[in-house]
């Protein structure tokens, strides 16, 4: 057996597992005052990364105070992203089974409908009770929670503007900017989160669009058109780049855009938005190719614009403390994720790396533990990266078309879902793993899975990845039979000897 599980040597640290209070039923409006005494820590923006670099530091027995202009903690993910998009992904998607699949199951109902009222409410149940469970982890831990909007007034002075109308000031020896990102806009179209939606207003539309334009075909604007299409929206997804998800591994994508337009989503690449007009009953968008060219009409009764998010770092006052930033606006950073500005430090989508929740937390994590005089490291090249449609998409590593660009000698193993007894079993077998690893140590470099299920069975991968496992440590670890994660464990044979079942 290949024993490719070498620790690094870098100390990695310990992720921990975070998990919400459910049954928690009334929060003050905030803990405590934000009074003149000095924190050890300071957090502006209660999101993914904010609120647990918040509760790492409390941990550590760091006093700390967390900042959050919105009222409610978990940031864009919990309140208007991640977790929301995930319930309404769901719910359309049992709708969707149940219209289509469950007869081939022996499951008949006399007709199937949508309660959109019902849909939301449940989504909103979701996000509230998890939002109230942050607000318990923060009385448990003792983090001060300061509801208002945050702004420099020092290195070491932060004064909010709070929800109640009033004005504090929190002092802090280490001030950690966690404040997310933004939707990012798009020349001549004006949001209006009405006819005109950013994934905002995608999540509490009233009524099913009968007519849907997807701009952009990123994860936001491809897990949203699908929850629509399935609720019976004709959607039309337009995307100025040649491919959908550009950062996606060629073949992955190809078969993830095909198996889209299965489910009668329809992609027009390589277009761009030349002008929207708003006057009449439908949204009349102007399109033109990319490269330029003869200009066409498309209407639509919703357009969602997804066109990728932008750094939040407005009204901090950033330029008043001397806090450098690039030209896109993301601060910069050194390997401690601190500021040129001594005691300011910045983590999540306000700094380069890959705009995920999960990768906000991990820099979080590492932030505060550095703090704190421990050894940390976040390494952006082991994030998982999965578009919640179904099929599900996920990733870690590398892409195939990365590993060539390094000039880096390399085995591909593939195996298809069609040759996995568990998915042919519930007949839910479209998609494939497929793996990279290094022809000579057999190290693996990339892990892609298309299919059901893909954002749970990717963890495995990125725990290979992280201990420089082989392939074939892969190959030669028992799998539970029957189940899809069997198709992992032979695409790992398939990439350093031969698969069994295909």
């Amino acid at each position: 057996m290949a024993m490719a599980l070498a620790r690094r040597s870098k100390n990695l640290y310990s992720c921990g597992v975070l998990r919400y209070s459910l049954s928690l039923t009334s929060f003050s409006r905030g803990f405590a005052s934000a009074g003149s005494d000095e924190n050890d820590v300071v957090v502006i923006g209660g999101g993914p990364g904010g609120y647990v670099a918040a509760i790492k530091a409390a941990q550590l027995g760091l006093k700390t105070t967390c900042i959050e202009k919105r009222g409610t903690l978990g940031g864009t993910c919990l309140n208007v992203g991640c977790i929301p998009s995930k319930a309404l992904l769901h719910s359309s998607h049992m709708y969707h089974e149940a219209k289509h699949s469950f007869a081939r199951h022996g499951v008949k109902f006399p007709s199937v409908e949508v309660d959109l009222p019902a849909m939301m409410g449940q989504k909103d149940k979701a996000v509230a009770n998890l939002t109230r469970g942050i607000e318990g982890l923060f009385k448990k831990n003792k983090v001060n929670y300061v509801k208002g909007y945050g702004k420099f007034i020092s290195p070491s002075e932060v004064s909010v503007d709070t929800v109640e109308g009033g004005n504090a000031v929190v002092k802090g020896k280490n001030i950690i900017i966690a404040t997310g990102s933004d939707v990012k806009s798009l020349p001549g179209i004006t949001i209006d989160e009405k006819r005109i939606v950013s994934s905002t207003g995608a999540l509490a539309l009233s009524e099913i669009p009968k007519k849907l334009v997807v701009v952009g075909a990123g994860y936001i604007g491809l897990e949203m058109g699908s929850v629509w299409a399935r609720l019976g929206s004709e959607v039309t997804v337009v995307e100025f780049a040649p491919d959908i998800v550009p950062s996606m591994d060629g073949e992955i994508r190809k078969q993830f855009q095909r198996a889209l337009e299965k489910q009668k989503m329809k992609f027009m690449l390589k277009t761009k938005v030349a002008g929207v007009d708003t006057s009449g009953d439908l949204v009349k968008l102007t399109l033109e190719p990319a490269a330029g060219g003869e200009q066409s009409t498309l209407e639509a009764d919703v357009v969602l614009v997804s066109a990728g998010r932008s750094p939040f770092t407005a009204g901090l006052g950033l330029d008043k403390i001397g806090v450098e930033t690039d030209k896109i606006g993301r601060i910069l950073v050194n390997e401690k994720f601190s500021t040129n500005v001594s005691g300011v430090y910045a983590i999540g989508d306000v700094i380069p790396g890959p705009m995920l929740a999960h990768k906000a937390e991990e820099d979080g994590v590492a932030c505060v533990e550095m703090i704190a005089g421990k050894a940390a490291h976040v390494d952006y090249d082991m994030v998982p990266g999965v578009v919640y449609t179904h099929p599900e998409v996920a990733s870690v590593g590398k892409t195939e078309e990365q590993v060539k660009a390094l000039g880096v000698e390399y085995c591909v193993g593939k195996f298809p879902l069609l040759a996995n007894s568990r998915a042919k079993a519930i007949d839910d077998a479209e998609g494939l793993v497929k793996i990279l690893a290094e022809k000579e140590t057999d190290k693996i470099l990339g892990v892609h899975i298309f299919g059901p299920n893909a954002g749970e069975l990717i963890h495995e991968a990125v725990l290979a990845l992280h201990y420089g496992a082989s392939s074939e440590d892969i190959a030669r670890t028992c799998h539970a039979h029957p189940t899809m994660s069997e198709a992992l464990k032979e695409a790992a044979m398939a990439t350093y000897d031969k698969p069994i079942h295909i």
